[in-house]
Parts: structure tokens; sequence; C-alpha cells
């Protein structure tokens, strides 16, 4: 096998793991049975060795096509050819109670609309990452596949037969006919045979429709943009872990910012920061269950603090702390970009501005969710309270630098955020709070930003004290109303960040990169713009352009350009790279978050103006 371009796939999931399905029909990621648990077909990360299950026909020349069943996360991919037409239906029931018939199976119906085809299947597992030896055994009700930790079962077609670790078969469709595989693990109550798939299959179908139906329904967004920002939000669903309600970054790991380079990272976890801002754009547009799991879930974090010590930045999907990295060194990377990560050691990391992040998602929740519980406050006001001892610390700032601790800008607005939020909240509720300390600390940070944050020369705020460099980060300073959006030293710094890499801004053809390059770190590596900073430009000018029809009109110019470079399905990874290609781990929480906010902010600014721009 090839290696596919990364925006060359689609995604399904039922909130506990997802698969990436290729144009070509080929699921290449698929860690089972959660997110962050082992691969059992990781092609992406090596196309010998990573293990696939593709079904495709043979012997034609064919095209192909991907897309979504309106409004749902069931993937059609469509061959087509002058032999016929045919197209394999993808996804992972959804909507079905614990331990229900079906709950962890991937399914895969195979039908023809026209002509006549023959296709092939092929399922290669390679368990714990390509790690542990397996075998296949053709039994009654399909194949088994059998290895140390983990036992898969595929049904479907008596065809199927074993030949060195893989299932194999080829059949022939008619116009009408089709044909029906399983995927799900071996125990009891997975209950998969060829009988119950052929005859609940298609219930299971339309019972996943529904459910997509139903959860997309509650969506309040009716604005201009309402295709992909439902797009956004059922990709944003598709990263909730339905068990304890954490919120992963993105289904994949070690996928890189540059190919062939070393920034091949696992985000498989739970970020504070970014579960956090998936909350607060799934809480704009009406969607508020997965913020009511969310807030209960980092509760659960809460009380395990310990005196003195703070949130980690990231946990796993059942709050682990632990989440040791490691470098898988047998597998080859994606087109070779090595090292393969799994884990993540920035897990430890000081990282100051989740605590804003975090506030002000709690904020809102009071506000537009449910009230939350003096318990959760209990907490929330420790937070503040170390937040005031903490705020001059030097951390490693939302990009989560590698290299020396430092004083970044956004990280301090961020403190500034979370004091400023507990604030409203303890007044909001009449909390018990201890609202002078707070207010002193939060006027501080305030007038330590604007004294040494701010570059007189360059006139805009920088990445970090003592700096010259930008840094896209603290766009949010609007977003977050420590600016107004029209004040001078903001929208200098906008104009800072929207000039051309070429002239010393960050903006390269309206896609706009995270900081200066020469400021990368100790990797060295160059990289592609950063997908939500894009999306923060957009913001800034939106805001700034209340008054100003020509900076509105340029924020949807460049949203809208931003838009050309989802992939077919309207799914982002990460980054874009210098030749509009997908880069880093996809589908990224923190692209499609960022994409829903924007898509809000400027479709309200827009209609305020009655000539629409």
């Amino acid at each position: 096998m090839a290696y596919k371009p990364i925006q060359d796939y689609g995604v399904i999931g039922n909130m506990h793991t997802a698969a990436l399905v290729g144009v070509d029909g080929s699921i290449d990621w698929l860690c089972y049975p959660y997110f962050d648990s082992p691969s059992v077909f990781a092609a992406i990360l090596d196309d010998h060795k990573g293990g696939f299950f593709k079904i495709a026909p043979v012997r034609t020349n064919f095209t192909t096509k991907q897309m979504y069943w309106a409004d749902t996360n069931v993937l059609l991919t469509r061959f087509l050819s002058a032999d016929g037409v045919g197209v394999v239906t993808d996804f992972m029931p959804a909507g079905f109670k614990p331990g229900a018939r079906g709950r962890n199976w991937l399914v895969r119906h195979v039908q023809v609309t026209r002509g006549s085809l023959r296709f092939q299947l092929e399922c290669r597992p390679a368990f714990n990452y390509a790690r542990d030896p397996h075998e296949a055994c053709r039994e009654k009700e399909g194949v088994c596949f059998h290895s140390r930790a983990t036992s898969l079962s595929l049904v479907g077609s008596s065809e199927l037969k074993t030949q060195g670790g893989a299932a194999l078969c080829e059949f022939t469709l008619s116009e009408g006919q089709r044909a029906s595989f399983a995927l799900a693990e071996i125990e009891p109550r997975a209950g998969c045979s060829p009988a119950i798939l052929s005859h609940h299959g298609s219930q299971m179908l339309q019972e996943t429709v529904k459910y997509w139906h139903r959860w997309i329904s509650h969506c309040t967004y009716q604005g201009r943009w309402r295709e992909i920002v439902y797009r956004s939000a059922l990709a944003l669903k598709l990263l909730t872990f339905e068990p304890t309600g954490a919120i992963v970054a993105a289904v994949t790991c070690s996928l890189p910012e540059k190919v062939g380079g070393p920034r091949n990272w696992d985000y498989r976890y739970t970020w504070v920061r970014d579960a956090a801002f998936t909350l607060y754009a799934l809480m704009r547009i009406g969607l508020t269950d997965e913020a009511t799991a969310f807030i209960a879930w980092i509760e659960k974090r809460c009380h395990e603090l310990k005196e003195g010590i703070p949130l980690q930045i990231m946990y796993g999907l059942d709050g682990r702390q632990d989440l040791r990295e490691e470098t898988l060194d047998h597998l080859d990377g994606y087109r070779g970009s090595r090292p393969v990560r799994v884990g993540n050691a920035a897990h430890d990391q000081l990282q100051l501005d989740i605590y804003g992040v975090l506030m002000d998602s709690v904020y809102l929740y009071n506000k537009h969710g449910s009230p939350i519980s003096y318990e959760l406050w209990h907490h929330l006001r420790y937070l503040a309270n170390w937040v005031c001892n903490e705020w001059r610390t030097k951390d490693r700032g939302i990009w989560e630098v590698r290299g020396e601790p430092r004083d970044f800008v956004y990280s301090k607005l961020m403190c500034w955020v979370a004091l400023d939020r507990a604030l409203r909240l303890a007044d909001k509720r009449s909390f018990p709070a201890d609202r002078e300390r707070w207010l002193g600390a939060r006027d501080e940070i305030y007038l330590d930003i604007m004294s040494n944050g701010w570059d007189a020369n360059r006139q805009a705020f920088t990445q970090s004290y003592g700096s010259d460099a930008l840094d896209a980060a603290n766009l949010m300073m609007p977003l977050v109303f420590f600016l107004s959006p029209t004040d001078p030293r903001m929208l200098s710094t906008i104009e800072a960040v929207a000039k051309p890499t070429s002239e010393g801004g960050l903006l390269n053809d309206s896609l706009v990169y995270r900081y200066d390059r020469k400021t990368q770190g100790p990797l060295g590596e160059a990289e592609g713009s950063f997908n939500i900073c894009t999306f923060w430009l957009v913001e800034a000018l939106t805001r700034a352009g209340a008054r100003d029809p020509a900076r509105l009109s340029r924020a949807r110019l460049m949203f809208e350009e931003m838009l050309g470079y989802a992939n077919h399905l309207g799914l982002f990874a990460e980054e874009t790279g210098p030749r509009g290609e997908a880069l880093g781990n996809f589908p990224q929480a923190f692209t499609h978050l960022g994409l829903i906010s924007a898509a809000f902010n400027l479709d309200r600014a827009l209609g305020l103006r009655p000539s629409g721009l």
C-alpha cells in the first residue's frame, strides 16, 4: 500500500473510539476498544506493518467519491467504473445502551447500485501498534483474530478465508445486491454472527442515522455556513468519550506537523484547554449535554487535587495521570516521519493558560447550561487562589514548548481570565470568595501584561516578556474581553499578525502561523500554518470590524478562503502545509471548535449590516 494524503480520509466512530476510512475503502487507523487503546489498524503510520481493513473493487479501473449521509457520521465511499457503481457504507453503531448488541461493532455494508462489480476484502489487523503477533482462525461464524491481549471476530460471508494472519475473500454483487461485514469483540455480550448481522444490520444503520439526526437537531445555528458548522459539530461529538465525559484532542497519534520531521505527538488524550474550548463552541450553538458530562469529569479531577498541586494539562480518558511517552521504533511513521510516539511527555508541563480556559467555560456553563454545585465551586476557589500564587511563574505556554520555560504573554492573559471569571461567577451566584485578593491579583496581571508584554518598537503584543516575536495566541485578547477589539494596541497587534511572513507577520495566503518561525523551539523544524490561529484572526477582525466594513469584509473573505482548505468531507487536521495539504493529527478538535466560534460571530456581525457585505 502507498500512503494516502492525510486529507484523503473520513472518520467514523461511536464515542468510544473512531476509525479513519480512506477514499480507497481502506480503514487505516483504529484503536480498540477506546481512543487511547493500542491500535488494531495503523497503516497510516506504517504502510507495511501497521494493519488495515480494505474493501474495494478488483479487476476494474474506478474512481472514488466520499460523502457523509446528510447530518450524520455515517460515511459512504462510492466506486464508479465502466462495469458498475458500488458503495461501501461505514459506521459504528451509535445510540445504543451499554452492553446492547452492536455497541462495539464496526459495520461495513457493500452495495452495487448499477451494473456488476467484483470486490476484494482484506482484513489484516496488527495488534498493539503491530507489536503483538496474532493468529487468524476460520470458524463457523467467520474469522477470529487472537492476540495476547485482544481477540476480534470478522463476520459476514461464508467465503472468508485466512492467509498469513489476514482474512480474505472476493465476492461479486449485481445491481441491487448487498453484502455486510462487522468487526466485533469476541465475547458473549457482543453476540456478532452472520445471522444477527443479516437480520439487524439495516436496523442498526437506521437507528444510527436517527441518533445523529436527533443529536444535531438540537443545534441552534442557522447561519450562512450551516453545513460546515454542522459537520464541525458532528466531528467534535465523535471526539467525546461517552463513558466518562472526557473529550480527546484528536483521533490519531504521531501524524507529523512536517512530513519527515520529529514533531509527531499523541493527541488521543484530554487536554483541559482543548476540552474546555470544545464546550464553549458546542454551547454557543445550543449543544449542552457534552458540557454537562465534561463538567462532571473535570470535577472528579478536582477532587483528586492535593495541596499545592495544580491540575495536569492533560489526562487519560479515565482520568489517569501517567501518560508516559514512548517511541515505537519498529514503525516507519507516516511517509517516514519518525519517531512514532504514543503517550505524551507534555502531561507534566506547567501551562498556566488552562485555568483561564477552564474558568471561562465553567462560567459560561453556569450561565447557559446548568448552575454549578457548591462542591465544584469549592475546587474552583482553590484553583483561583493557586493562580494568585503562581501567575508570575514561567511556564511552557499553550504551544507546549519543550525548551526553557518563559513568561508567555498568553499564559499571563489566561491567568487574568481565570481570576476575572472567578469573580464574575462568585458575584453571579453569591458564592463565598476571596474577592479582594482575586481583584488585586487580576489588576496586577493586567498592568504586568501591558507593561512587559507590549513591544513599543514593534507596536504589538509579543510572545513572551523580553521577546520581539509575534504569537497568534494573543489574538485571543479581545475574544476574552481583556481589551476592546478596537483598542489601538489591539488593532496594531492584529495588523502586525496579518502582515505576510515576508514582512515579519504570520500570514501566508490567508493562513496564519502560530508564531514567528525563528522561535519554533528546540526541535527546530518548520511546520504548517496553524488552523485555529486563522480562525482566531477571523474573529479578531470580525470584532474589530463592528464599525469598520473593510475589516469585516476582510474577515469574511479570510474565513471563506480557509473553508476551501477543508478536505472533501469538510474535515480539518491541525495544520495546513505549503501545498494546502493537511498536516498533524486528524481530525483536530482545536480547528473545528475555532471554525464554529468564528462562523457564529462572523454571521452575527454580518447580520447587523443590511448590506450583508
